[in-house]
């Protein structure tokens, strides 16, 4: 099937970091989602740090490949997550998305959290570090200083959520960062994004990624209808 976006679906798609993290995935399953990734022309492929190499071997340069560090739960120690990152940039990562440890966070130790995120920083290098709070589980306030400290440890992105754990991206923490962070700070809205109309919605508030394992699907089954309409004419 020949390929021709819309305008609409080619802002979405070079806005979504194309994600593939379920704990069932298989290599052929990545192999695909990195195909998908390339076809549909995604910001990155986002995949398990086990797949990293062969992802990029696979896109052969096509693509961006973005992997998860301290996934989902982020309470390993920081020696842990540097050590991982380290791994996944040697093996030609692109992108860095972290889960803050929530516990720390949650006892009012900010600065461990700004270290741990600091750690992480400069084991990525030059890559781009998406920074996922987990917003679910965080208060208004928690949220707000979570603004500031990703800021602080010079973070690219502050990420909403995992999509593992009880909640995942809403409109309102979006606008709420939008509110609270520094100019060049951005967003990455993940967890929970199932239509084309979440996508969009989520974009015009102020993000300016999204994590979905769904929009490549959506967009081609919107690309496969026009495709019915144009032949039944």
């Amino acid at each position: 099937m020949r390929m021709i976006f819309t305008d609409e679906q080619k802002r979405i798609l070079k806005h979504t970091d194309h994600t593939l993290l379920a704990v069932d995935a298989t290599t052929e399953a990545i192999r695909e989602a990195c195909f998908e990734g390339v076809d549909f022309k995604t910001a990155s492929i986002c995949i398990p740090p086990l797949y990293v190499a062969q992802a990029v071997r696979d896109t052969d340069g096509r693509g961006k490949i973005c992997t998860v560090i301290g996934f989902p739960n982020g309470y390993m120690t920081t020696d842990s997550k540097v050590h991982e990152t380290k791994s996944a940039v040697s093996q030609g990562a692109h992108e860095i998305d972290m889960v803050i440890s929530i516990g720390l966070l949650k006892q009012g130790d900010t600065d461990a959290v700004k270290k741990d995120i600091s750690a992480v920083r400069a084991a990525c290098k030059d890559r781009i570090l998406k920074v996922i709070i987990e917003t679910c589980l965080l208060t208004e306030e928690e949220k707000i200083s979570m603004c500031k400290v990703v800021g602080d440890a010079g973070a690219d992105f502050i990420k909403t959520s995992t999509g593992f754990s009880t909640g995942g991206a809403t409109l309102e923490d979006v606008e709420l960062f939008k509110a609270h962070l520094a100019p060049g700070i951005k967003i990455k809205a993940a967890g929970g994004i199932s239509t084309l109309e979440d996508a969009k919605a989520f974009l015009d508030a102020g993000a300016d990624r999204i994590g979905s394992s769904r929009i490549v699907r959506l967009v081609r089954r919107q690309l496969m209808d026009a495709q019915a309409v144009t032949v039944e004419v």
